[in-house]
């Protein structure tokens, strides 16, 4: 089983990065075989334009090798900052550049980074407006890292101990059910009944 992280920051050594790296650590630590980092630090991707459907060479030169790692994963871990209480622009681009077809009917788990008390809002957007069609499928439970700052340092005395041993708990049992859902949305998938070119859209 391969998991992908997504890290949603734009920003280089990011909280978000911060996170991505733990939950690596911890799904490769017996939940799953595999698990891949992709950063949009810096916002490697360009804005979407016409050119993704009408065979730009700029986008047929940089999309065909992330649909292939994309395409390889059973599932996806979205990892959102809240940036002036929205999902930021570059996380959004990701969902209009890939579609069913690397990420339709996996199951996906959202975690938000907050410096404050902050992160519900991206979990709402996200819910709200990345699947429609490229219908990834997120799982009933997310995480919610609030004072960002205080957790997951690997110096245990930059560490809130507490609240880090607290989110440490929540984010592998969360993980353990984000691996379970892979198992059981690949029946969906090698069923049969998710392909269609009629409906490839949401509605």
């Amino acid at each position: 089983m391969r998991i992908a992280i997504i890290s949603g920051s734009h920003r280089e050594n990011s909280q978000s990065m911060k996170v991505a790296e733990h939950i690596k650590a911890v799904l490769e630590n017996g939940i799953c075989d595999d698990a891949w980092i992709f950063s949009l630090a810096a916002n490697p991707l360009p804005l979407w334009d016409q050119g993704v459907w009408d065979g730009d060479a700029k986008w047929d030169e940089l999309l065909p090798p992330l649909r292939k790692q994309l395409s390889s994963c059973d599932g996806f871990v979205v990892i959102s900052p809240e940036w002036h209480g929205q999902v930021p622009a570059g996380l959004k681009n990701f969902f209009l550049l890939f579609g069913r077809n690397e990420l339709g009917h996996k199951p996906a788990m959202i975690v938000t980074v907050s410096s404050a008390d902050g992160g519900a809002y991206p979990v709402a957007e996200l819910r709200m407006s990345s699947y429609k069609n490229n219908r990834i499928c997120y799982i009933p439970d997310h995480v919610i890292l609030r004072n960002i700052e205080k957790v997951l340092n690997k110096n245990p005395d930059d560490n809130d101990a507490s609240a880090d041993a607290y989110f440490k708990e929540r984010i592998e049992w969360s993980l353990n059910i984000l691996k379970q859902y892979a198992v059981a949305l690949k029946q969906v998938r090698t069923s049969g009944v998710t392909d269609t070119e009629k409906f490839r859209n949401g509605m």
